[in-house]
């Protein structure tokens, strides 16, 4: 099966290389190519492509905006794009709101071509490639700095969970994987699967970067807190 990829950054050099690198792949290929977040939104409309790799900081529409309105178009049909963030981590302290608008993860953008190749695949496969974990540590370094990063949280819902979903919630938002979990429930693996996929379903989800996102928002987990 091909994955069919969007590249989208305003610097065509950058559009270039990507391009030479994902097409080496046998299983990757490149539809398109905009060059700012309206152009984005529209390639994706037209070209339909499995994963859109966007830049975020780009005149006009930027990657962020670019985002959520691709994801909030798609959402109803049965194709619905992921959308992997490009970032420079150090600059681009707006990375938790494009994961809040519907990415399914970031890659810095000097990623070595190997790890950008996989990530392209793990994300087309429905997984999120930012790890829990990783994704704590930025809300930890940038969430308090983020203009939107609680005032305009959308209601949580959370008391749709259960008691025991609201701890493996917890527990995700601390980055610990299924089996870190089951460990500490003292309960099995696949008990700790159902939870995690009753969490998100209730939720309304679409995968554990967002339950990390959203249990900051809600205040179920702060900035720094380590228990």
């Amino acid at each position: 099966m091909t994955i069919r990829v969007l590249l989208v950054d305003d610097q065509p050099l950058l559009r270039t290389g990507f391009r030479l690198i994902l097409e080496a792949e046998p299983d990757l290929t490149v539809v398109g190519q905009a060059g700012d977040g309206k152009d984005a939104q529209e390639q994706t409309r037209a070209l339909l492509p499995d994963v859109v790799l966007m830049d975020i900081r780009m005149p006009g529409v930027d990657g962020i905006e670019a985002t959520r309105r691709i994801v909030r178009e798609a959402a109803p049909s049965a194709h619905v794009p992921k959308v992997l963030v490009l970032t420079t981590f150090d600059l681009d302290e707006y990375i938790v709101e494009a994961l809040r608008s519907g990415a399914s993860g970031f890659l810095l953008k000097d990623v070595p071509p190997d790890e950008l190749v996989q990530a392209i695949r793990v994300v087309a496969a429905g997984d999120a490639i930012v790890a829990p974990s990783v994704t704590r540590r930025l809300l930890d370094r940038f969430a308090k700095r983020l203009p939107s990063a609680y005032e305009q949280a959308a209601p949580a819902r959370l008391d749709r969970l259960t008691e025991r979903e609201l701890e493996v919630l917890r527990l995700i938002a601390k980055g610990m994987s299924n089996a870190e979990i089951a460990a500490k429930l003292v309960v099995s693996e696949t008990t700790v699967k159902t939870h995690v996929g009753n969490v998100l379903t209730k939720l309304g989800l679409r995968d554990r970067v967002q339950a990390v996102v959203l249990a900051y928002e809600t205040g179920l987990i702060t900035p720094g807190a380590l228990s």
